[in-house]
């Protein structure tokens, strides 16, 4: 029996959590009589944490305070780090990642909370440094729009990453934030291949749609840039100059990148999607993803694990250095204004 394939899903099956001593996964297809079966639906989980602000000591990550108002993401990107963390709340980091949406609906309350704190000085808050802040639930629960409006509220600056559209939606509370030196966004953008983006990150927007919010930010003067994350040897590498020259056009001021990194469970996720879609140049892939960690496909060492080692590390990083110097030359997103943080949160009332 063959399994079919999942349409609209990255991952295509649930594996192992590695916290669990028992479960029940489907790691060996072939060996299992019953299709599995995907709910049609997500679920979400409402959380209620204690605290809702997370401090990072990695030294690859700029903004080192973050808030994620979901775990989990509906997006459904193969590659992306944050599916292990979903095996700490018990699930996997495979279709449960998907389809099980951790919410934190205090997190508005969480965040003011902390910053009416005393020992609380101003420094950047990331929304997210795990998951997409404007994933499709976001829609409906609004969980970070109410973040935006408690950090303009108090004047604490803001970054946020996303590859939604979504983000329109709170144009009005950006142009705000933007007037004051409170807020960076940064686009996640991979390719510009529809049939490759609606395989590896089956329920995001499309390029063009990504290119023309980025534009749309940018003329209203919100301070934008991109991530060209994760560059995939031999599936998206080339593509550096012109994702470039394209971000560029609509706006961005500030370009990074990352190469891809498959830590832990996103190994065998990775590799089952990448022998499904791509056969003919799985192999390859997956032996390059190799030279890049130094024969593993994962690397947790702080400095390089962003951008690997070796030839291929070598020619991406000469490839965006290239692209970007003729691009973006002179173009920096513009500093933080961390003076504008008003404990009393009367900087501005709703």
């Amino acid at each position: 029996m063959q399994q079919s394939y999942h349409s609209g899903r990255g991952a295509q099956f649930n594996p192992a959590n590695s916290f669990l001593d028992q479960q029940t996964v489907q790691e060996h297809i072939e060996g299992i009589d019953e299709e599995h079966y995907v709910p049609p639906q997500r679920q979400i989980i409402i959380d209620h944490p204690k605290k809702i602000i997370s401090k990072s000591d990695s030294p690859d990550l700029r903004m080192m305070y973050s808030v994620n108002p979901y775990q989990g993401c509906e997006h459904g990107c193969i590659y992306c780090y944050a599916r292990n963390s979903h095996e700490y709340w018990g699930f996997s980091a495979g279709l449960d990642f998907e389809q099980k949406i951790v919410a934190k609906p205090n997190a508005p309350k969480l965040l003011e909370e902390a910053f009416q704190r005393r020992s609380w000085r101003a420094v950047p808050i990331a929304l997210s440094g795990n998951t997409d802040c404007y994933q499709p639930v976001e829609r409906e629960l609004k969980i970070t729009q109410q973040l935006l409006q408690v950090c303009l509220k108090y004047g604490n600056p803001v970054g946020i990453i996303t590859k939604n559209r979504l983000i329109e939606r709170d144009l009005p509370i950006l142009k705000e934030l933007a007037a004051e030196q409170l807020v960076h966004v940064y686009f996640s953008v991979t390719t510009q291949n529809e049939e490759l983006r609606s395989k590896m990150e089956p329920r995001t927007a499309s390029i063009t749609k990504r290119l023309k919010t980025l534009e749309t930010l940018s003329q209203a003067g919100i301070p934008c840039g991109a991530m060209l994350a994760p560059i995939i040897p031999s599936l998206n590498d080339h593509e550096i100059p012109s994702l470039m020259q394209q971000v560029a056009d609509a706006g961005a001021l500030s370009v990074g990148y990352t190469v891809v990194r498959l830590n832990k469970a996103i190994g065998p996720l990775f590799k089952d999607w990448i022998v499904k879609n791509f056969p003919d140049r799985a192999t390859k892939v997956w032996k390059q993803i190799q030279e890049l960690h130094g024969g593993a496909v994962h690397d947790s060492l702080w400095g390089r694990r962003m951008v690997g080692e070796g030839p291929i590390s070598d020619h991406i990083a000469q490839l965006f250095k290239i692209a970007k110097r003729k691009y973006l030359y002179g173009r920096e997103m513009p500093a933080y204004d961390l003076s504008r943080f008003n404990r009393s949160g009367s900087y501005r009332l709703f």
